[in-house]
């Protein structure tokens, strides 16, 4: 132990410097380019950094995500749980559920977009151009007539005759505003069986003149109970996955 805090001490008393000795350093600056070639490569970087910081978003925009921890929510919400199954939970549940749905779109990007890219078979743009091609059709399989038709009235743009005549920036936004209202009608039929449970108890413990007690103590084991019964998360899971087919 003497040993051990003597070595612990040699230690502190060192200079910083002999701690420094022997590592890499790292140093970023500007100067002036000799070659166009630089230039374009660093535009080509802060671009693809520019894409990276912003890829997660564009993944869950463009994806089921949104639906499906939306609903997932819900169902927390519903039974009044609080808590449980944590945010981690729902958030990861959600993750793997959307890769699991956009599974063959995914592999037919990486078939048609990334593997001939990868082989030098195409170019950068005609790899990102097959890329959104099955991205385009599931988002076009999902979106509302509707809404669609509102962004682009909203854009003011002229009417599309077909499909490639809508951009993604309208195309994007529209997909969305289809799934948040999509999240919310499957929520609003998720709460009305919870919700009889409440309205049951509460008017059980008003006819017994405990209305002092909260309902929501009383009725959250029952909730839990008819949700396990039912069994509750196989009927939302294969209701969300059927729900994009």
């Amino acid at each position: 132990m003497r040993l051990k805090l003597a070595f612990l001490i040699l230690m502190l008393s060192l200079p910083v410097g002999v701690y420094a000795a022997g590592l890499p350093t790292i140093t970023l600056g500007i100067g002036e380019a000799t070659d166009p070639g630089e230039v374009s490569t660093a535009l080509q970087i802060l671009v693809v950094l520019t894409i990276l910081s912003v890829a997660p978003a564009i993944l869950l925009m463009t994806t089921g995500f949104t639906r499906i921890v939306i609903v997932l929510s819900f169902v927390r919400q519903a039974m009044g749980t609080q808590s449980a199954p944590s945010n981690q939970i729902i958030v990861g549940l959600a993750l793997f559920l959307t890769f699991f749905i956009m599974a063959p779109v995914f592999n037919q990007i990486n078939e048609q977009a990334l593997k001939p890219y990868l082989d030098q078979q195409i170019s950068q743009e005609q790899a990102l151009d097959l890329a959104l091609q099955p991205m385009r059709q599931f988002m076009f399989s999902q979106v509302g007539e509707k809404d669609l038709q509102l962004l682009v009235d909203i854009s003011k743009s002229p009417q599309p005759e077909n499909q490639d005549d809508i951009s993604m920036m309208t195309l994007i936004p529209s997909f969305m505003l289809s799934e948040l209202k999509r999240a919310f009608q499957m929520g609003f039929l998720l709460f009305i069986p919870f919700l009889m449970v409440d309205m049951i108890v509460a008017s059980i413990l008003m006819s017994m003149g405990m209305m002092m007690l909260p309902p929501i103590i009383v009725s959250l084991p029952f909730k839990i109970l008819l949700f396990v019964l039912v069994d509750g998360w196989s009927l939302v899971i294969g209701s969300l996955v059927q729900s994009f087919e």
